[in-house]
Formats: C-alpha cells, structure tokens, sequence
C-alpha cells in the first residue's frame, strides 16, 4: 500500500537538495526574540542510497511536551537514523518558543490549532505554513509524538485516523500498548495531512513537562518496529511482551462528582473492572471520602495526576475493548 511512487530521490528543503546517501541538518529561521536573537528550527535529514518511503518524526509540536523531544533526540544521540533505504526527516523541536515558556502554545496559540498557516498570519500560522511548505511536502507518512498535558499522563498509546487504513496499518506496525482511531481535529496538524493524503499516527505517552523513561522506551521502540518493517534500517528490533496492541473501541473520562484532595488507586495501564473503585476523594477537614468507581470492565489509558481536584475534573481515561 505504501510501495509507490517514493518522495526520496531528491528531497529539497528551504532550497537545499539532499540527494541518495546523503545527510543534512538544515535551520529553517522562523522569527527572532524582541532582543534580536534568531529563532530558527533545526531539521536532520537521512537520506539512504536505495528509494523507500519518507517518514516525518516530530517532536515538541506543543512546547512543555518534553518527552516527545526527548524521545526523538534521544534517538539522534543513539544514531538509530542509520538509514540505507528511504529517508527519515527529523524534527526533535519544533515549537521553540513553547520550550522556552515552558508552554503548550506559541505566543498564547496552540500551533496544533493553526493549520495549515499563513505566511503573512501570526507566529504559529507561520509555523504551520512553513511544516507544511518546506518540511511535509516531501513525506510519504509521519509520527507526530506528543505526551498528555495540565498533570494527566497518557499510559503509551497510538492514535490514528479511522478514516486512513494506511494510518491503521501504521498503528499495528508501531505496536505501542494501545491503539484506537481519534477524530480529526480541525485545523490539526494530522487533519491538514490528511487532506494532503499524508498518513499520520500520534503517539502519546508522558506527561507534560516531566519525563518517563517507560514512555520513551515505548516511543522508540515503536518508531524503530517502524523502520525496520520498511527495511529502512538494519539490525534486530525489540518486540512488545503482549505481542500485539491493545485495540481500543470506545473511551470514556471518568470525572469528579465532587471537589477535593484525590488519591488514585489504581495504576495507568490497569485493567479494571466494572464498578471497582478507582481512587478516592477526600474534602481537606476528612469529613468525607468519595470513591470513584469504574463505569465498565476496560483498561486506564490516563489517568490525572493532580491532587487538588474541582467538580467536574478529568480523573481517568478509561478505554474498552
């Protein structure tokens, strides 16, 4: 299904050509700080000597995701891009002013909500035109890492497009724990390739501004069942002690019914049951304590890590095979 009309023969990125067998780490400048310092993104560029697809790896599309730069860079640092068939295209961060603010958006806009950008339009418009223009034109499909946000940790997960069966395919192929099709969010990175017939699967692991090593252990190991499966790189590949992922049908927050200090019991990843209790929820005098219970038999597939709990508050994201 993917075996067609390969992108990797010349890739051409900001005016530079990078041919087979060739490597290059390209700066695309994108704006300056209000003190004149140049902000620029840094692309890597593995070329191999055979034609094979082109695969996108993205990381720290929103800021204080860090596990997904982590995860990505620290596969720079292993030298895992040995590639001698296809092209692996590397972004470790690309929204730098997020990482510096130590935050999910770009000037107080989620780049993930501005696609496909402008040239001419705000900071993250631009981010987005230029991924789109310099960088995404040249794929033949993409992994876009991400982590859960606001202390909610995402136990490893795949999500892709129902609608894709080439993004379905991926999904098994990269085997993390979990998988299941997420809607399109609209003027999303993984909607406007999808519009451009670019396959896209999102793995989520982590949480915002704090590292897992579990989680990027998972994320690596995935992108590199990944590569090997389109013979881009050589070597034995680790595989998962379940096999196969975990097909999730359907998903449901659990939520709080009251306000209060939050202790969960129960560990992300966890098989549960219908009507077993989940965590508790206490007021700060002790008066009270309210258990939270699971709606249905399923698996916990986030969980929030917060203790300071309001009515209403996301508590655990369950999912049901």
């Amino acid at each position: 299904m993917f075996e067609q009309n390969f992108k990797n023969e010349i890739i051409e990125i900001r005016g530079q050509k990078i041919g087979l067998g060739e490597s290059k780490l390209i700066k695309i400048p994108i704006d300056r700080l209000p003190t004149g310092t140049l902000i620029e993104i840094p692309v890597y560029i593995f070329n191999g000597d055979q034609l094979g697809p082109t695969i996108l790896l993205q990381g720290g599309l929103h800021g204080d995701e860090v596990n997904s730069i982590e995860l990505v860079r620290r596969m720079l640092i292993d030298k895992s891009y040995k590639i001698h068939r296809g092209c692996v295209i590397v972004v470790p961060l690309l929204n730098v002013f997020g990482f510096l603010n130590m935050s999910r958006d770009m000037h107080g806009k989620d780049v993930n909500r501005s696609f496909p950008g402008s040239k001419t339009g705000s900071l993250a418009s631009r981010m987005a035109y230029y991924l789109m223009k310099e960088i995404t034109n040249n794929v033949d499909f993409a992994i876009d890492f991400h982590t859960g946000g606001e202390q909610r940790n995402n136990f490893p997960q795949i999500r892709y497009t129902p609608e894709d069966e080439r993004g379905f395919q991926l999904a098994n192929i990269f085997n993390a724990p979990f998988m299941f099709g997420s809607k399109l969010i609209p003027k999303s990175f993984r909607n406007q390739c999808y519009k451009n017939n670019i396959p896209v699967i999102v793995y989520e692991g982590g949480e915002s501004l704090r590292l897992e090593e579990k989680a990027i252990e998972q994320g690596i190991n995935g992108t590199l069942r990944v590569l090997k499966h389109f013979k881009m790189i050589n070597g034995s590949i680790q595989t998962p002690e379940n096999n196969t992922s975990i097909q999730i049908n359907k998903r449901k927050w659990v939520r709080a019914k009251v306000a209060g200090l939050f202790t969960p019991i129960v560990h992300n990843g966890e098989k549960v049951k219908k009507g077993q209790v989940l965590g508790h929820i206490m007021d700060t005098y002790g008066e009270t304590n309210f258990s939270v219970k699971s709606p249905y038999d399923g698996y916990v597939i986030a969980k929030n890590n917060f203790p300071i709990i309001n009515m209403g508050d996301a508590l655990f994201h369950l999912g049901k095979i």
